[in-house]
């Protein structure tokens, strides 16, 4: 019996010992490819990188090449590749094609084109918004970053991760490359460009708005003209963004701004050429809204950065420049409340969840060098929970003695942001403001220009003028390029000192947001508003105001 099974078992047992060393050797014994990229003119290519194309299995490999212009690749299988080098500034080399067999190692020389001769700006940039529109664009590669996943996709909403104000969001990457910096990037200077990560940008907006109203819209803000077209903002950004994705050296960064246009008036700063409003009232102007240093210290916690300069004021879910916006039209609760200030802010990020700022300011919407300026301080807390889900953000906002000069608003705000599923989510803002020692509208010789006084009981020369406010959006994306927003908001101006009207008022507002690429941006709104205890549109006419109103953005 032993004898009858021995010899087979042997037999079999040597058969599967040796079929690595016959069958398999010649279909996985790794190839080989190496050689040198150049030039037309015989330099070597230092930073140009070869495709890499296996015709078989149809996948690709990217190698950089070497200073000395050389690459390898191995651990190859056996077949048909093709190689192309390519080098920004040049055109690519004709395509190699090799046949490898098992275990070969070939030897290549890619020669690459002449230094292609770059388009004018002007087709450059309109190439970049071609591509833009049809979605030919070159994706963006992946780039490293120290943030959780982002809770929203941009576009189309305005941010993909929950904001903060007074600072860059740390640890995020700089990905935006508008159509002006494509054009500029591929210029001669391209490379210079790039290296210095000084950014060129800006938008137009334009606005049509059809309203019940006929002399003016207001508090409904930016489309405060009735029935008729406007140039809202023409912007121009310049700035560097610190790097915070890094953790090992400190970085800096630094934004100047310029806004003409009718939103004007929702960033002028007594000082900063406020005399076109204080003083003339004109439909049209110009300011330089932004302007601050940024400095990124990583040693600190999780990342900090201190802003100092003219800034946004921190706390809210609107902002002035019209991009970071869900809706073109304004709630209650924005058009009233602080636009910029100008001081020191800094920001901690001490880990996912948590952050910090504090700051100290000339108070709001005044320049150091006014005499409404007062020391005045700010900060907030931002803490993220639910998996990312939500968001909580409150602040005070320009606290000091709080007594009446120019906008010396005593802010205390919160926003909650908070997330359904991967297409419904919601913002939700309230704040309670006031000023001291407000003289009463009976009291003109007490006014200063520009700021309003409160309606306090009769024979009273000054009163304490508190409101307060509160908004909802409500959003819907329903594709790449598509979102719908409802807005719900409510104002109780409780003396009358901001808006002139001593009323409580609501408003209603739906829009739908419609993307064409990433650089037009079309917010047709349809707006209802209410004044309760007298009527406060149409310059104190009317109680009730409908419009719709349009606006389009574009960058560049």
């Amino acid at each position: 019996m032993y004898l009858r099974w021995a010899v087979p078992y042997r037999l079999a047992l040597a058969f599967v010992m040796l079929l690595p060393l016959g069958f398999g050797q010649s279909q996985f014994t790794p190839a080989t490819l190496r050689g040198t990229v150049s030039t037309a003119g015989g330099l070597s290519a230092s930073g140009a990188a070869v495709l890499v194309h296996n015709a078989g299995q149809r996948v690709d490999q990217t190698i950089p090449v070497g200073p000395d212009g050389r690459f390898q690749i191995g651990n190859l299988a056996a077949g048909r590749y093709q190689l192309t080098a390519s080098k920004k500034g040049f055109i690519n080399s004709s395509a190699t094609w090799v046949e490898l067999a098992a275990g070969e190692t070939r030897n290549l020389t890619l020669i690459l084109g002449p230094a292609a001769r770059p388009k004018g700006l002007l087709k450059r940039l309109l190439q970049a918004y071609s591509d833009d529109w049809k979605g030919t664009a070159p994706s963006v590669p992946q780039v490293p970053s120290r943030l959780p996943p982002s809770p929203l996709n941009s576009p189309p909403f305005p941010n993909a991760d929950w904001p903060y104000g007074g600072s860059p969001d740390i640890g995020a990457p700089d990905t935006n490359v508008p159509p002006l910096m494509q054009a500029l990037y591929k210029g001669p200077n391209g490379e210079a460009w790039e290296n210095s990560r000084v950014k060129i940008y800006g938008w137009f907006e334009g606005s049509l708005n059809v309203s019940t109203s006929g002399r003016s819209n207001l508090p409904s803000a930016y489309d405060i003209y009735p029935n008729r077209p406007e140039l809202d903002q023409v912007v121009l950004y310049t700035e560097r963004i610190p790097d915070s994705v890094q953790t090992d050296r400190v970085d800096w960064g630094f934004h100047i701004s310029g806004l003409f246009g009718t939103s004007y008036r929702f960033t002028i700063n007594k000082g900063y050429l406020s005399q076109q409003l204080l003083e003339r009232d004109q439909r049209y102007g110009f300011d330089p809204v932004l302007e601050y240093f940024d400095l990124y210290i990583p040693q600190v916690a999780d990342g900090m950065n201190i802003r100092v300069g003219r800034f946004i004021s921190v706390p809210g879910i609107e902002a002035q420049l019209a991009p970071n916006n869900y809706i073109y039209t304004h709630s209650l609760l924005y058009s009233i409340d602080p636009f910029t200030d100008t001081g020191i802010i800094g920001t901690v990020k001490i880990n996912d969840r948590w952050l910090v700022q504090l700051g100290l300011t000339a108070g709001h919407d005044v320049a150091v060098w006014t005499p409404d300026a007062k020391p005045s301080l700010t900060a907030c807390v931002s803490y993220t929970f639910h998996k990312g889900n939500d968001n909580w953000y409150p602040c005070i906002n320009g606290i000091n003695d709080g007594k009446y000069a120019y906008n010396n608003l005593q802010m205390f705000d919160s926003t909650w942001y908070h997330k359904f599923n991967g297409t419904w989510h919601m913002a939700t803002e309230a704040w309670f403001m006031y000023e001291r020692d407000v003289p009463n509208v009976d009291q003109p010789a007490l006014l200063e220009k520009g700021a309003n006084g409160a309606f306090c009981v009769p024979r009273q020369i000054r009163c304490f003028a508190p409101e307060w406010a509160a908004v909802n959006y409500l959003e819907k994306q329903l594709s790449s390029k598509d979102y719908l927003s409802i807005r719900a908001d409510t104002l109780n101006d409780m003396k009358g000192q901001r808006t002139g009207y001593k009323t409580r008022y609501v408003e209603e507002t739906l829009m739908w947001g419609h993307w064409v690429g990433s650089t037009i941006l079309f917010r047709p709104e349809i707006r209802f508003d209410h004044s309760f205890q007298v009527p406060a549109y149409n310059r104190g006419t009317r109680h009730n105001q409908f419009q719709f109103a349009v606006d389009v953005i574009f960058k560049y």
